[in-house]
């Protein structure tokens, strides 16, 4: 049992702590409960006493002050209202959240927001491709190509919209350049004066181009239209009108009718020189027209001419023409002299070579009557009423077409199997002095041609028109010889 002191009180806490073996209690408890059984004890002895600690144990902290008295009440601020209405919608969005929690209606609203975002990246797309990638080629309605672009650089750019790409964020752009102007943009057109209309008049229309990126290394021209006052008739030297290119390699001066031919000009590594195209005209009045376009080729790509050719032709087959080729009114220019190249395509090592099966009609000597004869290869003599033999070897010293170690196809083991380099005359024929066209295949590597002409083809050289060549590569595994 406790004794009558149970407890002391503490200085930190004012809680009473009783003696060893009592229970611990708040100090009021204590008093309250000690309050009872001094009545009791009083109520027994007539004396009163009260529940005080002893007086002769002060107390080492004073008691507390008392409370302030209670402030009016005064009304809320605007900020504590505003505060205590969020916490009350935020508490009871969360409960309805809770209650009314459905999976699938989650899911459907996230797919629903993805599916929004998605929406304006791709309307955003197209103003990144125009800034952070390359525009390609494109095709455009009419067939040409030109440049996949936004509709307003391709306004800035003073070209002409031909149908849409890039998922229709885009134009595929036309651009047409004429005289006087310099361009840098890939698969530009070089156009006469008054385009489409024809051109007639005394003028020289130059076309600068600059490169579009340091890479570039070539420039491909492709003759869309190329009609021009041909050579003059006793030399076959492009006196009137001439194509000249300038500031890259070495090209020949071309002139007449060069419809879907081609050339390659080099551009060098780098920063270079620009390269200028120029269309002198004079003489006497003539209908020209010029659509040439421009395209540059990356020195990294499988487009890139081989060093040094000026033609340059991919794919198992095809055709070669020389240039102002024509078989019945063309005729073979003078002062040519450049290579013509094939890419070897995989799994082909040789090349066949056939005339073109043009038919031009012609007047035979004795004047009786009229024959038609293969005017796809007329190089050297007087062709222009007479059927000539094939020439090879050193018996073309003028004007030759030069295939590397050429030999007529099908051609009996039995006969002579020397090959020859240069074929001239007014036949295709591996084999000399032979009226009889024929196909010839080479297999010497690279498959490279080379045409020459000198300045002169009076009086022995009449009428001859050039070549034209088809030509068709040959598998590796078929016999070749």
């Amino acid at each position: 049992m406790c004794p009558s002191r149970e407890a002391t009180i503490s200085t930190d806490t004012r809680r009473c702590y009783p003696k060893k073996g009592c229970r611990t209690f708040p100090c009021e408890k204590t008093c309250t409960s000690t309050q009872a059984a001094k009545r009791k004890l009083e109520g027994r002895s007539g004396r009163a006493r009260s529940c005080a600690p002893d007086l002769r144990i002060q107390p080492l902290v004073a008691p507390p002050p008392p409370p302030p008295p209670p402030t009016p009440p005064s009304a809320p601020s605007q900020s504590y209202c505003r505060q205590t209405e969020r916490r009350r919608l935020w508490q009871t969005n969360e409960n309805r959240s809770q209650e009314s929690y459905d999976p699938e209606t989650h899911m459907s609203a996230l797919q629903n927001v993805r599916m929004a975002q998605n929406k304006r990246e791709k309307r955003l797309f197209p103003l990144f491709t125009v800034v952070r990638f390359e525009n390609n080629a494109c095709g455009g309605l009419n067939g040409e190509n030109g440049t996949c672009i936004s509709s307003t650089e391709c306004s800035q750019r003073g070209g002409i919209s031909s149908g849409v790409c890039a998922n229709g964020y885009g134009v595929c752009c036309i651009v047409m350049a004429s005289c006087g102007q310099t361009i840098n943009d890939n698969n530009t057109y070089f156009v006469n004066p008054n385009y489409p209309s024809t051109f007639d008049g005394t003028d020289s229309c130059q076309l600068t181009l600059l490169k579009l990126h340091p890479d570039v290394c070539q420039f491909r021209l492709d003759f869309v239209q190329f009609t021009i006052r041909g050579p003059e008739t006793i030399n076959n030297l492009c006196t009137y009108d001439q194509f000249i290119v300038s500031g890259g390699n070495p090209v020949p001066t071309i002139c007449g009718t060069n419809n879907d031919n081609h050339m390659y000009i080099d551009a060098g590594i780098g920063q270079t020189n620009p390269i200028a195209l120029t269309f002198v005209t004079s003489g006497s009045s003539f209908p020209r027209s010029w659509k040439v376009r421009i395209s540059q080729i990356r020195c990294n790509t499988i487009y890139r001419a081989e060093e040094g050719c000026l033609q340059y032709f991919t794919g198992v087959s095809g055709q070669i023409k020389s240039f102002n080729f024509d078989a019945s009114t063309g005729l073979q220019l003078s002062n040519q002299d450049y290579s013509i190249c094939i890419r070897m395509e995989r799994n082909f090592c040789g090349v066949q070579y056939m005339p073109c099966s043009d038919e031009a009609t012609m007047v035979s000597n004795s004047g009786s009557g009229q024959m038609s004869r293969n005017n796809a290869f007329t190089l050297t003599g007087n062709t222009q009423g007479t059927q000539i033999a094939s020439m090879t070897g050193a018996m073309c010293q003028t004007d030759w077409l030069m295939i590397p170690c050429a030999i007529n196809v099908g051609k009996s083991p039995s006969m002579s199997t020397t090959c020859v380099d240069r074929l001239c005359g007014g036949t295709f024929n591996a084999d000399n002095q032979n009226l009889n066209s024929s196909s010839v295949i080479s297999t010497v590597k690279p498959f490279r041609l080379i045409f020459h002409t000198d300045a002169t083809e009076a009086p022995n050289d009449v009428g001859n028109r050039g070549f034209c060549l088809n030509y068709i590569q040959q598998p590796c595994t078929t016999k070749l010889r």
